[in-house]
């Protein structure tokens, strides 16, 4: 019990006072686990509630879950049973995983529990870093399994299993033995029990401490890296229309480990839960990647577009918005772009042409009464004032413009010719000159 406390106290997995649903299979591990909440719950006045994950892969999986009913009732604890279906295909361990944690997610958040306890331990942690040593993972995989993640903590993190077994029996608890942990088929069952013992026996007793213990310090590098690239994306980025922007010089310059953490953890800012260990590395290849992507791609539930130095994660691309009329005078709102564009009718008289890109001027006699604004079309051509006509794609591009902001640009037309990209350049037509009498002005403000 006071490893237990030790262990919350040092992750801060509970601060007192939260509803806890508690992971329990009706093995040794979350059947202790299950005892110790319990035994902790008056000193942090926790609210327990038990979910038993029945993934029917054995035909008498349903007594586990009567067994945790039964134990649950016995403590006084609120229990329910989830039947999941595990995806064919691929690893049954990981599919099993995949649903039993979607589940518990699921049922937690029904509940409005803050934590979600499941009963990882010691030699879990050391079965993990080496089955992911063997695999060839990095530092992140070597980091194991953590403490807490989200709302899931490991209490028991701490304990080896022989301990938990040892107090089990000293208090007569029962637990349940799944047959399925000494199949060979699995690689989990073959690292305990086979190759563990085996190195252990060859190389060092101590091996499962030896295994966390690299396990930590990979965890600590880890978070570091956390730490840093946390701050490199406070600094590098720019939040904006549900997207997050990333100037592509500045990423390139960090150390790729870092580098690929501010792309993983720009993404979830959007919502994406995907893990580094794959795509970040692979989406940070793609981004720097000389000459870099022309289209947008999809990566861990998230499009990403470089553009013009740039780079843009959002969940998903820019869409162009409708035409819209704007009457002279009059103004029109473009809310999918947060702006509003202003027609205004003045005299010349002590009249100074506008300098700023958000506010220009055209000669009232050459502007009709109804302006057409609207987003780019394919084939647009643009003639830039005091210069030729050209294909407006190409002007964006030498204006550096990024590609995810040239749909999003307000047109303002008028009789079929471009008089206005709103807030980049003006167009030849309807200048200002020494015989204008009136002057339309045309104006783009932020939407209030």
């Amino acid at each position: 019990l006071e490893a237990v406390r030790s262990t919350i106290r040092r992750h801060a997995m509970l601060a007192g006072g939260e509803s806890v649903l508690v992971a329990v299979s009706g093995g040794a591990d979350s059947v202790a686990l299950l005892r110790i909440l319990i035994a902790l719950a008056p000193e942090l006045s926790l609210r327990l509630h038990v979910l038993h994950v029945d993934h029917g892969l054995r035909p008498d999986s349903h007594r586990d879950a009567e067994f945790v009913r039964q134990l649950a009732a016995r403590l006084g604890v609120a229990v329910d049973v989830a039947r999941v279906t595990v995806a064919p295909g691929g690893s049954v361990e990981a599919a099993a995983r995949a649903a039993r944690y979607a589940a518990l997610e699921a049922h937690a958040t029904r509940l409005g529990a803050d934590r979600i306890a499941v009963g990882h331990t010691t030699d879990d942690q050391a079965e993990t870093v080496l089955m992911r040593m063997l695999g060839g993972a990095g530092v992140r995989g070597l980091a194991g399994i953590p403490a807490v993640r989200g709302r899931i903590i490991r209490p028991l993190l701490d304990l080896r299993r022989p301990q938990i077994v040892v107090a089990l029996r000293a208090m007569e608890q029962p637990w349940i033995e799944d047959p399925s942990n000494r199949d060979p088929k699995f690689l989990r069952n073959r690292i305990r029990h086979e190759l563990l013992p085996l190195l252990g026996a060859a190389y060092s007793a101590d091996l499962v401490q030896t295994l966390t213990r690299v396990g930590r310090l990979c965890r600590d590098t880890v978070e570091a890296i956390e730490r840093i690239a946390a701050r490199e994306l406070d600094r590098l980025a720019v939040s904006a229309d549900g997207a997050v922007v990333l100037e592509h010089a500045a990423l390139g310059e960090l150390p790729r480990q870092v580098a690929a953490e501010v792309l993983r953890q720009a993404a979830a800012r959007l919502g994406s839960r995907a893990p580094l260990r794959a795509w970040a590395h692979r989406g940070l290849a793609r981004v720097l990647a000389t000459p870099p992507p022309r289209r947008p791609f999809r990566l861990g539930g998230v499009t990403v577009e470089v553009s013009c130095g740039r780079i843009r994660l959002a969940v998903a691309l820019a869409r162009p918005w409708p035409e819209r009329e704007l009457t002279v005078p009059g103004h029109v709102e473009l809310p999918e772009i947060g702006c509003v564009l202003e027609a205004r009718v003045v005299s010349t008289a002590g009249y100074a042409v506008p300098r700023a890109r958000t506010r220009v001027a055209f000669d009232a006699a050459a502007v009709p009464a109804r302006l057409t604004v609207r987003a780019r079309r394919r084939g647009d051509r643009f003639s830039p004032f005091g210069a030729g006509e050209r294909r407006l794609k190409a002007f964006l591009i030498d204006a550096k413009i990024p590609r995810w902001e040239r749909s999003r640009l307000p047109l303002v037309e008028a009789d079929g010719a471009i008089l206005w990209i709103a807030g980049v350049r003006r167009g030849r037509e309807a200048p200002v000159t020494a015989a204008t009498q009136r002057v339309v002005e045309l104006i783009l403000t932020p939407l209030a």
